[in-house]
């Protein structure tokens, strides 16, 4: 193997590491929901987006024959399973929670449905079912940017996780050297948001320190 295939060998193995250990960010949700037996503090959407977003990009890893993709996205969707199976578990508005998983998931079927047997190009299929995975991705990066207006507004970073902050920092930087590597742009254009929004929040934390939160905690106690 020459240094090129070492050098994307380490590449691919650092986004699998990194992009897990991202997804991993939600088992301390999991444990909070399975010793509260509630579901308190914890955001359901997240999951669900998250979950859709990696079966979209399995999709696209199994067209393009990306081993890569496959295995993280794979992984990343029994994650997200897993909290949503949790989170209905311990919802007490289960109707809710179902029919928003429903209507998402009922949206995934019709695009599936759309890209097999609409479109039989397998170019075609790539180009089409890429931007939507790139369309979908900087939206779920571009999401947050509310709760970075309230840091600022009340110059306090009690709402942000530091340790996610880097772990997207992380992943984000290199599924965009993985996609320029491969000549993607739906690969390496949506995570570029991704290093944005994660500069955006080390500065904040920079900014407003975690000192401030603490303090600001005790005050309220």
């Amino acid at each position: 193997m020459g240094p090129g295939g070492v050098a994307d060998s380490l590449l691919s193995g650092a986004c699998v590491l990194f992009t897990l250990g991202m997804f991993s960010t939600g088992l301390s949700d999991l444990r909070h929901m399975q010793m509260t037996r509630s579901v308190d503090s914890v955001q359901f959407l997240p999951f669900l987006t998250t979950d859709i977003n990696n079966l979209s990009w399995l999709s696209y890893g199994v067209l393009k024959g990306d081993g890569t993709l496959i295995v993280v996205n794979a992984v990343g969707a029994v994650l997200q399973t897993l909290y949503i199976l949790v989170y209905l578990h311990y919802s007490p508005q289960k109707r809710a929670v179902l029919l928003q998983t429903a209507t998402l998931l009922g949206v995934l079927l019709i695009g599936y449905g759309y890209f097999w047997l609409l479109v039989p190009d397998l170019e075609a299929q790539l180009q089409q079912l890429g931007l939507f995975c790139s369309v979908f991705t900087i939206s779920m990066y571009l999401s947050p940017l509310a709760d970075l207006a309230k840091v600022i507004q009340t110059k306090s970073t009690q709402c942000l996780s530091f340790s996610l902050t880097i772990a997207t920092l992380l992943t984000s930087s290199s599924w965009s050297l993985y996609g320029f590597r491969l000549k993607d742009p739906y690969i390496m254009v949506p995570n570029l948001p991704g290093i944005l929004t994660s500069f955006i929040r080390l500065w904040l934390f920079w900014k407003y320190p975690q000192k401030q939160d603490r303090n600001y905690r005790l005050l309220q106690t």
